[in-house]
């Protein structure tokens, strides 16, 4: 650009200036939010923990909640608080594909919809390869893996039928790199990491977005009594439950133009 183009263009933009002055009151938010309301959302390993604090996080951004997890007991008290408008439950093991149909149809059927997915269930054990027993480790693998992929086959054809929908997966930093104290686990959260990229290649085009969570340690129920010990100091100086349930909020409220496929996150006193 020669020097007399140059003072034109910078001639331009000072008019443009002059007509139009600065003011960051009058600018406008172009990066829209979605709202959550009334959006019918499927989490399970809802009892404590991540699942609970996202269940609570997302009520209050007025969406409906389908909860899921083993223990009847416990999902009663937190529909309860939730409010029976808000929420509903479907107890047992989300890893026997019967069980996921039929918290499917539990949403269908109250809310008439499903618009997201959070496979949440996971049980972790640390140690060995060879510790633990074979039921123990078989539980371990069935809930991470198996239970990510039959609640994902349950609630999904709604989605597509739709060309509109969320899956998130809870998996873990261990997705990426497993530690010598938790093999078998990590080999779950890979597995996890694998089926989520490949869903994210085959479901992008048909409207359903597909994120992975991926945290560090957890400040929750998580491995006491098999790798941690409940009141360990180290635990206060991990992520809280409400971290995770921010993600995945965040995540859903996306304006639908964007995705995200993986999110890891650590506290800031963790090593990654």
């Amino acid at each position: 650009m020669d020097r007399v183009c140059a003072e034109e263009s910078c001639g331009d933009v000072i008019a443009s200036f002059a007509r139009f002055p600065f003011n960051p009151h009058n600018l406008e938010m172009t990066y829209q939010l979605r709202d959550l309301k009334d959006q019918v959302i499927v989490i399970t390993g809802a009892t404590a923990g991540m699942g609970a604090a996202t269940a609570k996080e997302l009520v209050e951004q007025g969406a409906k909640v389908v909860l899921n997890a083993r223990n009847e007991a416990r999902l009663q008290e937190i529909v309860a608080s939730l409010g029976a408008d808000n929420a509903i439950y479907v107890a047992g093991d989300c890893s026997e594909p019967e069980v996921s149909r039929a918290i499917a149809k539990a949403a269908l059927d109250k809310f008439g919809t499903i618009d997201a997915v959070v496979p949440n269930a996971g049980i972790g054990m640390y140690g060995s390869i060879l510790d633990y027993s074979d039921d123990e480790v078989n539980r371990m693998m069935r809930t991470n893996y198996e239970g990510t992929v039959h609640i994902i086959r349950a609630c999904l054809p709604t989605m597509v039928a739709k060309k509109a929908g969320d899956i998130v997966i809870v998996s873990s930093v261990a997705g990426f790199r497993g530690g010598g104290d938790e093999s078998i686990y990590a080999g779950t959260k890979h597995a996890q990491v694998g089926l989520a990229g490949g869903l994210d290649r085959e479901l992008r085009e048909k409207g359903v977005r597909v994120a992975l969570v991926c945290p560090a340690g957890t400040e929750t129920e998580f491995a006491i009594g098999a790798g941690r010990t409940a009141g360990t100091p180290v635990l206060a100086s991990f992520l809280r439950s409400e971290d995770i349930a921010f993600q995945i909020t965040t995540i859903l409220k996306q304006p639908r133009s964007v995705r995200t496929h993986i999110w890891t996150l650590w506290s800031i006193n963790q090593q990654s």
